[in-house]
């Protein structure tokens, strides 16, 4: 039986294509099932640490938290981002509720609105944070970033609409392309400072864009190539140069960009939805298994979500048998966990990571 490892190792020895002692673990979830997976374990409600420790987690999240003044004024009915103006409203629903995108601020705007659009500056940033969360993290596998980074994508589509940045994409509007360079030369310029704090201790880079719906690629490899992968490098090299691990997060159908991820040096790919097009988990480590690691692959829209404590349990045994050998894998659902798991099943997950999980 291999020697029990430390987090951090346990997670940079499965990305190094190297087996571990046992498969890294993650976590998502949405309040609602957070909220009950707490009381299920008896923790207070604020004790997200005691979960990540009952459930097994191998990582932990830094980010140099913004405490600069408000850019984007209160609007009745709606929660405000103070940072880029993105506007939410609640939505009720059976198992709970979401903030809901809404008004959408710059869908008509112009280039001169978009130049005159309030953006943080990266002086307005807590870096000192960073630094201690890292000490107190050291432990575990640490991360920056995360899925809305740099996010062409959906994120410009919370001010401008999804139907008019796939329009953008394809006409080259001036107003998005400035307001992407804008919002992604801040981002970066945030993450280096972040990981300039980190002093060594963040571990990995985390980047997101969504590239795929349930059936096939979102937008053409062309504009892919031609407007976000120029983004996804400059990231990607910035990790490069503190000599961290890049990953990226990019939901449904999106295999058929991973040789462009490993282009530009892109380490580990985090979501794998299994039920959307060529994204079966076997397919994929037996193409990319060499040149890729992976994370995710347990469905949140699967049994998870809809089968039984048995379904669950078989589903990831399934799952680790097939990402397992050789390393390269942690195990993770594939986005947040949504309110209306069980949560006997959720715990059911992580009891079979834990059992199955083992090398």
């Amino acid at each position: 039986m291999a020697n029990i490892m430390r987090s951090k190792e346990r997670v940079l020895s499965a990305f190094a294509h190297v087996e571990p002692d046992r498969v890294p673990i993650n976590y998502f979830a949405n309040p609602g099932i957070d909220h009950r997976l707490k009381e299920h374990f008896g923790l207070k409600s604020g004790d997200d640490e005691g979960l990540r420790r009952m459930l097994g987690v191998d990582f932990r999240s830094v980010a140099a938290p913004y405490i600069g003044p408000r850019l984007h004024a209160d609007v009745p009915g709606r929660r405000v981002d103070p940072c880029w103006g993105v506007r939410t409203r609640w939505v009720e629903h059976e198992s709970g509720g979401y903030w809901d995108y809404t008004d959408f601020p710059l869908q008509h705007a112009t280039l001169a609105e978009v130049e005159a659009w309030p953006m943080p500056s990266p002086e307005d940033y807590d870096y000192d944070r960073v630094t201690d969360l890292c000490r107190q993290y050291e432990p575990y596998c640490v991360v920056a970033g995360g899925a809305g980074l740099p996010d062409v994508i959906n994120a410009t589509g919370m001010v401008r609409t999804m139907e008019q940045v796939m329009i953008d994409l394809i006409t080259d509007d001036p107003a998005f392309l400035r307001y992407v360079e804008r919002k992604s030369a801040i981002l970066l310029e945030v993450t280096r400072r972040t990981l300039e704090a980190g002093q060594g201790g963040i571990n990995v880079l985390w980047l997101g864009e969504d590239l795929g719906t349930q059936r096939g690629p979102l937008i053409s490899p062309q504009l892919y190539r031609k407007h976000i992968k120029p983004w996804h490098r400059r990231f990607a090299a910035l990790g490069d140069s503190f000599g961290i691990l890049v990953a990226i997060h990019s939901c449904g159908s999106s295999s058929w960009a991973f040789e462009d991820f490993i282009d530009i040096g892109i380490d580990v790919v985090d979501t794998l939805q299994p039920e959307a097009t060529a994204m079966a988990p076997a397919d994929l480590k037996a193409q990319f298994g060499g040149r890729l690691a992976f994370h995710g692959c347990i469905s949140t829209a699967g049994p998870l979500a809809y089968g039984t404590v048995e379904e669950v349990v078989e589903n990831v045994h399934d799952t680790l048998a097939v990402m397992m050998p050789g390393g390269g894998y942690a195990l993770s659902p594939t986005h947040q966990i949504q309110d209306n798991s069980p949560t006997d099943n959720v715990v059911a997950m992580y009891e079979a990571a834990q059992a199955y999980g083992r090398y």
